[in-house]
This record gives C-alpha cells, sequence and structure tokens, in this order.
C-alpha cells in the first residue's frame, strides 16, 4: 500500500490518521479508521471512559484505609492458589495470587493479592525482583493490602532514591473505550501521535462573551485536560477535568444544532408548489366528519395550510397520543391538494394500516368525487397495471399504500403531497424516494410515538412540528393494571365476562413459537391454553409471518365479531382499529419498550365503550422490569410516557433501528442529563450566528460541503 504520509508541518485536524504514519497506519490505526475515525479531529472525539490521577510514591506507612496509594517494593514471595471460579477462557485454570511487598523506604509490608488471574499473569508476577504498584488500600486481619492493583516492573537501578513531592501536574492513568478492537492504550498510542503543535491550532466557533457569560473553557484547553496533555498545560485538577467535559458537551450539542440550522435553511430555500388554498375550502373539507374537529386539529391544519402556500417545501411532523386524530388531519390536507387538480400518496409501513386508511379515505372520495386506489404487495398484476396508468396519467388523485409506492415503476402525474404515517418505521432513502416522485412535493410526516422534547430538538430538529393533544369526544379511553401470578384467576374470569357481553379481546405476546434461548410465553402456546380456558369462544392467532390473505382473512373475522379473542403479536401495534374491542391484555410486558405498551393499549377504548388493558407478569421478574412497567399503568399520556422510556432506555430505542445505540449517537452529551446545555445551546444559536466569526465561518462552510449532513432532509 503506498503512503500518503505528510511533513508535520502539512498536517490538520482535517488531515487522515493514516497520514501520521510514513510507512502505512498501524493495524490499531486502519480498525480505527473502519470503525468511522478517519480523521485527526474524530480522533480528538474519542472521549475517555476516565483520567486517573495517580498518586505519587510514597513510603508505605502512608497507606491509609481507603486511600488511593502508588509505592514501589521489592517482592519478597509469592503465592498462587487454584481460584473458586474455576476455569477462564479455554478452559484456562484461574488463581488467587498474593505477593508480600517491601517498601524500598522503610522495613514496612503491603500485600498485594490478585483474584481469579490466568497463569501467565502468575508466571510474570514471580519473575519481578520489584515493582511499582497503585490501588485501593484496604485492612484485612490487620494487615495492608491492595486488591488487583495496577503495577509495572521496575529495574533496581531505576529505584527512586526518595518520596515524590507533590505536582501541580500528577501522572494520569487514561482509559479510552475499546473501539473495533482497538484497547485503550493502542487508542493513546495513535492520539499521541498527533504533533505538538496541532493541540494549539484548535479553533474555537464560540464568542469570546458566550463563552464568558456560561463560564466555558477554551476549545483546545478543554481538549488537552480531556486527553491527559499535561506537556501542553500548567495545571490539571479533577475539577478542571470535569469543566472540560462540560465545554464538550455544549460543543457537541453546538455541532448538532448547526448541522440542525443548516438542513432546515436547505429546505426553506427548495422551491414547492404553491397552493392558493382559501378558508372557505379548509372549513368545507374539516365538516364532511360526523364530528367535529379538535381545537388541536384545526390548529394544526392551519399550520398546514400556511406551508402550503408558501411556496417552499413542507417538512412538517404531526405528532400526538394514540387516537389524537392525526389521520383526520392528514385526510384533510390531502382533499385540499387534490381540490385543486394535484395529487396525493400516503405511505403505510404495513399492508393492514394501508388498507384501513383506503378504506376510510375511500368512502370520504366516493362522496367527493375523488379518485382513491390502493397499492400493496398483494395487488394483482391486473389491477396495479391499471393504477400505475392512472397514477401517471392524474386520473388517480389519492393513492394509498406501502412500500411498493416507492418502486421505480410507479410515476405519477403531479404529486404534491406524500404523506408518511409512522415515520420511525421507514428510513429515510424510503421517504426520500416518495418525494422524488414530485416536482417541489411538499412532506407530511405522522408520528403516533410521542417525542420528548429534548429529541424535538435534536434528531427532528429539522421538522417543523405540530403537537396534537385532545382527544376527540366521545372516546372512554381505557384504564392499565397489573395482573401478577396470583391474580391470574381474576383476569381470566373478567375476560370471559367481557366476551359474554359481546365484547372482543386482544391478547398479544412477545414471540411466535417457542425459543430454547429466550423465556417468555409465545403464540402458539398462549393460543393452546386460551382455547382450553374458553373451549364456547372463538379463539384465532394473528402474526406477522402469515400468508397476506390469511391474516387479512382473520382480522377480517375479527372485524366482523366472528372472532371473539385474538392472539396475537405486536403486528396488531399500529392501525387496527376494531371499536368492539375493549380489552388488552399483553403478555410478559416487561419484554416491550414503554412506547410499545402503549401503542398497543391504544387499540382499546377507542370507542363509547371503555377499554382496559392489563400487563400480564406470569412469572418472577426483576424489580427494574416491573419499575418500568408500573410507568405504563401510572400514567396515560403518549408524551410523559415517551420522557419516562427516554430516561429508561436511552435515545436509541426511542423510534427504531435508525436511532439505535443508548445515547443515539452522541460522544460525550447525553440529551437526557445534559439537557440543560442543550436548551443553553438554543438559546445562544442566534447569537452565535449573528457574530458570525471568522472560525464560525470556517465551521459553517465545513459542514456545507458534507453531504452527510443534508441526508436526513
Amino acid at each position: 500500500m503506498k503512503s500518503s504520509h505528510l511533513s508535520t508541518s502539512s498536517l490538520n485536524w482535517n488531515s487522515n490518521i493514516q497520514d501520521l504514519y510514513s510507512r502505512g497506519p498501524t493495524k490499531s490505526a486502519q480498525s480505527l479508521i473502519d470503525a468511522g475515525y478517519s480523521t485527526l479531529w474524530q480522533l480528538l472525539w474519542i472521549i475517555p471512559l476516565r483520567t486517573q490521577a495517580t498518586p505519587v510514591i510514597k513510603n508505605f506507612q502512608n497507606a491509609y484505609e481507603e486511600c488511593l496509594f502508588s509505592g514501589v517494593g521489592k517482592v519478597l514471595s509469592t503465592k498462587s492458589l487454584p481460584s473458586f471460579k474455576g476455569r477462564g477462557k479455554n478452559q484456562a485454570p484461574l488463581l488467587n495470587i498474593t505477593a508480600i511487598v517491601k517498601d524500598i523506604f522503610s522495613d514496612n509490608i503491603i500485600e498485594l493479592k490478585w483474584f481469579n488471574a490466568y497463569p501467565s499473569q502468575s508466571q510474570s508476577i514471580q519473575k519481578l525482583d520489584y515493582l511499582k504498584f497503585s490501588g485501593k488500600v484496604q485492612i484485612y486481619n490487620s494487615s495492608k493490602q491492595i486488591v488487583n492493583p495496577d503495577f509495572e516492573s521496575i529495574l533496581s537501578t531505576e529505584l527512586p532514591t526518595k518520596e515524590e513531592e507533590e505536582n501541580p501536574l500528577p501522572n494520569l492513568k487514561i482509559q479510552y473505550p475499546t473501539i473495533n478492537g482497538v484497547n485503550s492504550s493502542n487508542i493513546k498510542k495513535v492520539i499521541d501521535k498527533i504533533p505538538a503543535q496541532l493541540w494549539r491550532e484548535i479553533e474555537d466557533i464560540i464568542p469570546e462573551d458566550i463563552r464568558e457569560q456560561r463560564k466555558l473553557l477554551p476549545l483546545d484547553q478543554s481538549f488537552l485536560l480531556i486527553h491527559a496533555k499535561t506537556e501542553h498545560l500548567e495545571k490539571w485538577s479533577d475539577g478542571l477535568y470535569e469543566e472540560a467535559k462540560k465545554r464538550l458537551i455544549y460543543e457537541e450539542f453546538l455541532d448538532e444544532q448547526l448541522k440542525i440550522h443548516l438542513r432546515k435553511k436547505k429546505n426553506i430555500n427548495i422551491s414547492a408548489i404553491k397552493l392558493e388554498i382559501k378558508d372557505v375550502d379548509r372549513k368545507k373539507y374539516s365538516s364532511i366528519y360526523p364530528y367535529e374537529l379538535t381545537p388541536d386539529q384545526d390548529s394544526t391544519l392551519k399550520e398546514i395550510c400556511i406551508d402550503l402556500n408558501s411556496g417552499k417545501r413542507m417538512m412538517r411532523l404531526v405528532q400526538g397520543d394514540v387516537g389524537c386524530g392525526k389521520t383526520t388531519v392528514a385526510i384533510t390536507s390531502s382533499f385540499l391538494i387534490i381540490n385543486s387538480g394535484l395529487q396525493v400518496a400516503l405511505m403505510c409501513p404495513t399492508e393492514a394500516l394501508a388498507k384501513q386508511h383506503f378504506e376510510e379515505i375511500q368512502s370520504y372520495c366516493h362522496d367527493l368525487k375523488f379518485t382513491s386506489k390502493l397499492l400493496c404487495g398483494s395487488t394483482s398484476s391486473k389491477d396495479k397495471k391499471e393504477i400505475l396508468k392512472g397514477l401517471e396519467n392524474g386520473e388517480v388523485d389519492f393513492i394509498i399504500g406501502t412500500h411498493a409506492l416507492i418502486q421505480n415503476e410507479v410515476k405519477f402525474k403531479n404529486l404534491a403531497l406524500a404523506i408518511i404515517d409512522e415515520q420511525h418505521k421507514f428510513g429515510v432513502d424510503q421517504r426520500l424516494k416518495l418525494l422524488n416522485k414530485g416536482e417541489g412535493t411538499h412532506c407530511l410526516i405522522m408520528s403516533a410515538t410521542p417525542i420528548p422534547r429534548s429529541l424535538s430538538m435534536t434528531q427532528y430538529g429539522d421538522l417543523n412540528i405540530s403537537t396534537i393533544k385532545t382527544i376527540p369526544s366521545g372516546r372512554k379511553g381505557s384504564k392499565t393494571r397489573i395482573v401478577m401470578p396470583e391474580n391470574f384467576g381474576k383476569f381470566l374470569n373478567f375476560i370471559n365476562t367481557r366476551a359474554s357481553m359481546g365484547e372482543q379481546i386482544y391478547i398479544v405476546v412477545p414471540a411466535i413459537t417457542e425459543s430454547p434461548k429466550q423465556d417468555m410465553l409465545n403464540l402458539e402456546e398462549v393460543l393452546e391454553k386460551f382455547k382450553k380456558f374458553f373451549p364456547n369462544l372463538n379463539v384465532q392467532g394473528l402474526h406477522g409471518q402469515l400468508k397476506n390473505e390469511d391474516k387479512n382473512q382473520v382480522l377480517k373475522e375479527f372485524k366482523n365479531n366472528e372472532v371473539n379473542i385474538l392472539i396475537a403479536t405486536s403486528v396488531i401495534e399500529v392501525g387496527i382499529n376494531i371499536l368492539n374491542a375493549t380489552v388488552m391484555a399483553i403478555m410478559n410486558p416487561e419484554r416491550f419498550g414503554l412506547s410499545s405498551l402503549h401503542q398497543l393499549r391504544g387499540r382499546v377504548g377507542r370507542g363509547d365503550k371503555p377499554g382496559f388493558c392489563f400487563l400480564v407478569i406470569d412469572k418472577s421478574v426483576s424489580q427494574e422490569s416491573i419499575h418500568r412497567v408500573q410507568v405504563i399503568e401510572k400514567y396515560s399520556d403518549g408524551f410523559q410516557i415517551a420522557e419516562e422510556d427516554l430516561k429508561i432506555r436511552g435515545a436509541g430505542d426511542t423510534f427504531g433501528k435508525e436511532q439505535s445505540g443508548s445515547n443515539n449517537g452522541k460522544k460525550i452529551a447525553n440529551i437526557i442529563l445534559d439537557f440543560s446545555t442543550l436548551q443553553a445551546v438554543r438559546d445562544d444559536l442566534s447569537e452565535i450566528l449573528k457574530q458570525n466569526t471568522s472560525h464560525f465561518k470556517r465551521k459553517l462552510e465545513s459542514l456545507a460541503k458534507d453531504a452527510k449532513v443534508f441526508s436526513t432532509i
């Protein structure tokens, strides 16, 4: 491999890691590059797990109980005994090692102990004559000892002649996280290759007055403190280290907010179809329903109309709790578009949800003389051909479908509005594919998973957000109770009572079939049990692996009240709307996320009959799991639940696979713990943009050239 090694003077923070090496990157450096740390600037953001000041070397008489102590001693004896733990990796025997060490400054003794050590460690300790060590001191049977100390060999010629004096720049032990198989010491070796002069060439984009107001350290000093570069510092302390972390948290949030600012700015500048939507038309299409729009629905619709009239592309997220009426707003917006002679597409994550939307929309379209069609994977070739022709020549006004809508063969005459339902179940690329099927197409995104405020400021910060909180009148809602094993009989009696009243029941399980690796109830097992519990009722199963025709048949029978109890996986989490189903029982609720539990609960209590949700715990589970489930029992507000879910699970799992990771890809900032800093950054952003310093301009220009910054539009 040809080297691209640059001279030290020509390196900058945008240089590639391989430029540090004249003969090509080391194995560790290449592994970091493969993990996404390709530039020197990205190396800076490998934040240590901890940095600890190692105490100076002292006489053993200064080894007080519970203190962190460093010393140098002569190894008098070592002893290795088999560990109770048995064997480690590759069946290697584990040992408990004891070394008796005598102080080089006195006759004092300390015992050093290592538990569950491998034979190789025992052999290396037995070979030691002198060693330097550090660790926390304990008193056991009146003897001083240190368990699992850090240590290194030291030659007799290297022995200190006196105790070390305290220094404003202590010896620091730094521990980086293991990345792509590269351990802490090897990461440090790569970072140590960064030339000394670069550490003082870190540009600070925050104006000095804001930095002083927020009591923030300069950025270069913060990175020096974080990476323990004491050779460039006048002093180091735990307090300064915490101040450096505070500054980097601010910096990371600022970087994110700048990207959001650029995305929003680009989006505003994208020309789109301009519609002249009049109040009279908005009121006309708002009054076609057998109910009145709630104040929140009406205000959201007005916000959408302002967007559509602006001549700029609408990128609006409509969020709201289960059953708040987001779909009504989306349908009304669609009719305003179609009234202007343009087309609308509604993309759903599942065929069941697409069909449910289609049935509702079709009834309204029939009365309004609009043409609506359904396009899914199961659509026949003949029907598909006719639909594609109708979309291309403009005869089809409103298309409802699944991923089938983004196939290359789907072409529109004049697509003006793309609606994405349950947006977190789609990738960014899929959303863009649908948007790109029209010229200047507007985008309306719906989410029944309420977005916590902190996330709305970060990963959804480039979208305009409308929130619907008021629930349409006439809905009874649901009550939630946890069912422990001792109350299972009462739970079955309750189901029997509701079924005898003609009401229907959902039973949700976390798995389809039995898995030897996972201790949880499965659909096949629960289906057989409930058939035995209720031999006089029609009990059926539903899961995602069924053929579409079989799935649709079961849903049809349930909708027609031919099935009394439906045993299902979370395939029913979204979009199933059967008003006669009043009981939702979720088996092993600890296996579901809080947002999923809340979504499932939303399948009942949607009409004029009250709903009941039971969280059935069938075995002993941890207190932590019970605490999580109690959140659903305690709260009915989806926004409150989303906040609790975020606290418990982190930002990662709240909105699906795209956002995986416990801290949503953050290096040091935490949107939950550091929310006040995030707010401060947002408050400061307009002033930072206004001052527009030279460093800031360069930063903004650099971000504007990065295609990844705009990949989430």
